[in-house]
């Protein structure tokens, strides 16, 4: 049964189609995430809240999961279709062989009428749908793998091959920040969708949960995520030595094939008593956890769109931030040109400068230990007065960066491909396709089609392609 309605836009970035589609139940397969429920991972959150927002609006949501991410929930789970699909428990192939039986099952067994691929690595299983089938395929990019230093070079090449195909495969290129909506611009004069992440208010946890880790309520600084390099939680436990406070550091998170650079990471903290290693936590404790730090701190080298920092933000915490563009973007005032800006010398713009935003954020040169000691000997000493500022912050976050309206934009695409109505190019992207004859010279290995090293390394893709 079709219905003429118009569906309901959110999210930034480019102005969306506006066109009255026939909305129909679509059923639709997410291929990429670990699986469900989500504990940690940025990617499986994005699915399950989205997912079951889908499949409240009436839509066929399949959820393709692996065993060894947690125990697989019994179908379905919140209005999503739970399906395990093979695959083999390993650094460098679980991502890419799971994402193989997936997409096979979507094309056979569940017949999809969309594949949608989350990261980079799982969306190389793209072209299978996109020319040997009927479906259309949708690839959701939650940041550039392929800059993620916890790869060596053939799983590089590997992810290079990745970030090509998502660049010329898909049906749509959907992106978390606009940040990467520039970046395909500029690299594929693609116009990638901006549809962000969201978070909701967090519900009020006593301090009683987390009681067991020794933890005083607003005297600690807080780290959430995986232990990798990219996160660079080895350097903050460094830098932290050097803050002369009375305050403790959480590290909340564990190794993601990353075994031996956890196990530094630990020896770093068995160095300072005020260090609190954690491990991954989930739920109420996750988020008292959150509701009881005196800041929170999030120093990547590498992100997407961090649902870790909108979380913090979400709990009423000041931020301190390594300076790259995505966490700008989440940290600036709206409306304002801070993310991805630079200053009249070339560096990027300071959100702790007078002027650009309020007592809730501080920043840091990223890759700058010393500077990140400043950050963290600042945050620490604005914890008494900082909460009100990020109060404010709290509110015009949950107004920018809302599940409904990602739903609302998902459903839009999916809408409009299954009734071919093409997207428009904006006006970036146009400019961009207009100036590629004369970058082709200085931009020629970035949209030249990979080499053929490049395709038989496929088998070096692995479980961070799809771990944000």
């Amino acid at each position: 049964m079709t219905t003429e309605r118009s569906v309901g836009t959110g999210g930034s970035g480019p102005a969306p189609i506006e066109a009255q589609v026939s909305w129909r139940p679509l059923h639709i397969a997410m291929v990429g995430q670990k699986g469900l429920p989500a504990t940690y991972g940025g990617i499986e959150h994005v699915v399950s809240e989205t997912g079951r927002r889908l499949a409240d609006r009436g839509h066929t949501v399949t959820v393709f999961t692996r065993t060894s991410y947690a125990a697989v929930p019994e179908s379905p789970y919140l209005g999503m279709n739970v399906v395990p699909a093979f695959t083999i428990a390993s650094k460098h192939l679980d991502a890419i062989v799971h994402s193989a039986t997936s997409t096979a099952k979507a094309l056979t067994t569940h017949r999809c009428d969309v594949v949608h691929y989350h990261a980079l690595g799982p969306g190389l299983m793209a072209p299978l749908p996109r020319y040997l089938s009927r479906s259309k395929v949708v690839l959701t990019v939650h940041g550039l793998d392929h800059e993620r230093s916890k790869w060596g070079s053939r799983a590089q090449s590997v992810l290079r091959l990745a970030h090509w195909v998502s660049g010329h495969v898909p049906d749509r290129t959907l992106v978390v920040s606009e940040t990467l909506r520039r970046h395909y611009a500029d690299t594929f004069g693609r116009d990638a969708e901006h549809v962000p992440n969201g978070v909701d208010l967090p519900e009020h946890v006593p301090a009683s949960a987390i009681a067991d880790l020794g933890l005083e309520p607003g005297r600690y600084v807080l780290f959430v995520g995986r232990i990798v390099p990219e996160k660079w939680p080895d350097k903050l436990i460094e830098a932290f030595r050097s803050v002369d406070r009375d305050v403790r550091l959480a590290v909340v998170g564990d190794s993601s094939w990353t075994d031996e650079f956890t196990t530094s990471v630990r020896e770093l903290a068995a160095r300072d008593p005020r260090v609190v290693l954690a491990g991954y936590q989930f739920g109420e404790r996750l988020s008292a956890l959150y509701e009881h730090a005196g800041g929170f701190v999030q120093p990547s080298l590498v992100e997407g769109l961090p649902l870790t920092l909108l979380e913090a933000v979400s709990h009423g915490l000041p931020v301190l931030v390594s300076d790259i563009p995505p966490h700008l973007e989440v940290v600036a005032p709206e409306g304002s040109d801070l993310a991805g800006a630079t200053d009249d010398g070339g560096s990027p713009c300071r959100a702790d400068r007078p002027g650009a935003t309020d007592a809730a954020v501080v920043t840091f040169a990223a890759g700058d230990v010393d500077d990140l000691v400043r950050g963290l000997t600042t945050l620490v000493d604005r914890f008494p007065v900082s909460r009100v500022a990020a109060a404010a912050l709290r509110e015009r976050t949950l107004g920018r960066y809302d599940w409904d309206a990602a739903t609302d934009r998902l459903e839009q695409v999916y809408l409009e491909l299954a009734a071919g109505i093409p997207p428009t190019l904006s006006r970036e992207a146009q400019l961009a396709r207009s100036l590629a004859p004369s970058r082709a010279g200085t931009r020629a290995s970035r949209r030249a089609a990979p080499t053929g090293s490049a395709l038989r390394a496929a088998d070096a893709v692995g479980e961070g392609a799809v771990a944000p």
